[in-house]
């Protein structure tokens, strides 16, 4: 996912709102057609009929979309410093919200680094007078998204996940385009139509679909702390990207948070290491 802002810039003709719909549309479409290829139909009606489990699964979806929408406008705004930031202290936040919701203990460790990243936002609100809502923004939804997610835990596998959340955000992107062409204001009408910009926008499902697709299979496969570690790649190379190809400005203040950041992510990458090398092995007393 690390390399998607350079995709994303492409679809700049469309506005946010609109690549976030296209996005849902053909999600939902690339979705059912690996649905129709595994052949899982059964574990996709079987989620829709089951009450519980399809309203959580469009509160997800709702978060996820919001979380993409933040996104889109973040690097399509030239903000994308910002939305690495947002990634690099989702992890933190998810810790917190574990505490808050599920009632688990934060180690101390994890308060260490709750704490610095609280001090690097507070530099930046300091700095900037206002506060940094883009990286709030995305930090919060996907970590809620998260914490809805677990609701379902083992009962519904990331494809059909994906394939109903999708599905229940695709209405309202169908209603948004119905208005949106209606009134002439499409990304495919006029000046700004091309056959470049509609294959972009329909890409924009598989692009969403085989990232989170090839992660939850990868995380069946490979230990927690390669997961855990893997994580961070995204935002260093989103980071990156919007310093030495985007050519962001990032004020003093920024480097300073960011490097704030850096050091709660350490911190907390450390403590998850030792917690793995620390913990009792199948067979030991």
């Amino acid at each position: 996912m690390g390399p998607v802002p350079l995709y994303f810039r492409l679809l700049q003709d469309a506005g946010s709102v609109e690549i976030i719909g296209h996005r849902l549309v053909w999600t939902l479409a690339t979705c059912l057609g690996l649905t129709a290829l595994r052949r899982s139909w059964p574990a996709l009606r079987t989620a829709v009929a089951t009450p519980r489990i399809l309203g959580t699964l469009a509160a997800s979806g709702l978060l996820v979309s919001v979380n993409w929408l933040v996104y889109v406008y973040a690097v399509n705004s030239g903000r994308t410093a910002d939305a690495a930031l947002g990634y690099f202290i989702n992890p933190l936040v998810t810790v917190v919200l574990a505490a808050i919701f599920l009632g688990e203990r934060l180690r101390r460790a994890q308060g260490v680094a709750v704490g610095v990243a609280v001090v690097a936002i507070t530099v930046l609100v300091v700095a900037q007078g206002s506060l940094p809502w883009i990286s709030l923004s995305l930090a919060l939804s996907f970590g809620l998204y998260g914490l809805v997610k677990k609701r379902v835990g083992g009962r519904v596998d990331a494809l059909t996940g994906l394939t109903v959340e999708s599905g229940c955000m695709t209405p309202v992107a169908l209603a948004y385009f119905a208005w949106l062409y209606a009134g002439g204001h499409g990304a495919l009408q006029g000046t700004t139509a091309s056959a470049g910009l509609a294959a972009g926008l329909v890409l924009a499902g598989p692009v969403t679909a085989a990232p989170l697709l090839l992660f939850a299979a990868g995380t069946r496969r490979v230990p927690l702390s390669i997961v855990g570690l893997s994580q961070y790649i995204t935002p260093v190379m989103q980071f990156l990207l919007a310093w030495a190809v985007f050519h962001e400005e990032i004020s003093p203040a920024r480097w300073v948070s960011t490097a704030l950041v850096w050091v709660a992510v350490v911190v907390f990458v450390t403590d998850l290491l030792w917690q793995l090398a620390h913990r009792p092995r199948p067979g030991k007393h």
